[in-house]
């Protein structure tokens, strides 16, 4: 029996965990993957109060990990796969392995969004990518696209047009949606192109890809691009398919909870990417996971 058991171990479930064990409670927290989540896969991150530097994703998370392990926080390394929210016990399932405990903390985040285009699912690991710092490597002084306009399109842009020969940026809109300092630094990069108001209608190749196929939304015309790799960055969904139905969703997904993170079912709360919330990024994470234990101590308390 825990206390608390964190399903996720991103920035939001790590510092969580930290609070939680602070506050005396017996603690875990189930993680799919290596600690750090989406975090984790960030080449630089420059917006972390305390690096004025920048710091690399792995490396911050590997410093949150530390800390978490440090302070008596269990990390199992499983993927949850059901829920039972309902009383005073809640369940958690993982694999063969039930965890019982009083209270739950949702901060299984989100995975990237798929184009749903003909060839993507075919090329997925060759030539199909949804992390630049993971494949980049693969292709060095190759002609690569990214798909996709907001914040991480364009920051992996920028990490790929360090490796690669020449990177071409999709978009369907005429402009960009990331921030006014990234788009300045990608629209003076002369190794990064723009193609806008495109969308991808397949992905094409024999063993890897060799092109893609675009049309413009406005004019309708269709061109073909040859490259080596294509990198999705369209957006996230949330990883919510292991939740009850008794848990409130948004009409995206979303954990839906109020200000201080307790969802509708009493002794659950969603912390992280994985919530409704307007902006998703490690600083709103973690204060996420600092002012949840607010509610939680509450709640177990009582």
């Amino acid at each position: 029996m825990y206390d608390v058991v964190i399903i996720g171990g991103g920035p939001a479930g790590m510092t969580a965990g930290i609070y939680a064990a602070r506050a005396g409670y017996k603690t875990v927290i189930l993680e799919t993957g290596a600690p750090g989540g989406q975090a984790a896969t960030t080449e630089t991150i420059e917006n972390y109060p305390g690096f004025p530097g920048g710091i690399s994703g792995p490396e911050l998370m590997m410093k949150f990990y530390q800390q978490t392990i440090n302070l008596g926080v269990e990390m199992i390394f499983q993927h949850v796969t059901a829920l039972e929210a309902l009383g005073p016990v809640k369940k958690v399932m993982a694999g063969e392995t039930v965890y019982e405990t009083r209270a739950v903390i949702i901060a299984s985040g989100a995975r990237p969004r798929v184009l749903g285009v003909n060839g993507e699912t075919k090329f997925r690991g060759r030539g199909v990518s949804y992390c630049a710092t993971c494949d980049g490597f693969f292709f060095k002084d190759k002609d690569v696209v990214v798909v996709g306009g907001g914040d991480t399109a364009i920051e992996e842009a920028l990490y790929l047009s360090k490796i690669c020969n020449k990177v071409t940026v999709i978009h369907r809109r005429d402009q960009l949606r990331a921030t006014k300092i990234i788009q300045e630094r990608a629209l003076k990069n002369e190794r990064i192109s723009f193609i806008w108001d495109s969308v991808v209608d397949e992905i094409i190749g024999n063993e890897k890809v060799t092109e893609v196929s675009l049309h413009n939304v406005k004019t309708q015309e269709k061109q073909s691009l040859k490259v080596d790799g294509v990198f999705v960055f369209v957006g996230y969904i949330p990883n919510t398919d292991y939740l009850p139905v008794e848990i409130t969703l948004d009409e995206r997904g979303y954990v839906v909870t109020d200000k201080q993170l307790q969802t509708n079912v009493p002794g659950v709360f969603a912390v992280g990417d994985v919530r409704q919330k307007s902006l998703r990024q490690v600083a709103t994470a973690v204060g996420d996971g600092a002012l949840v234990i607010s509610a939680l101590d509450k709640y177990l308390s009582n």
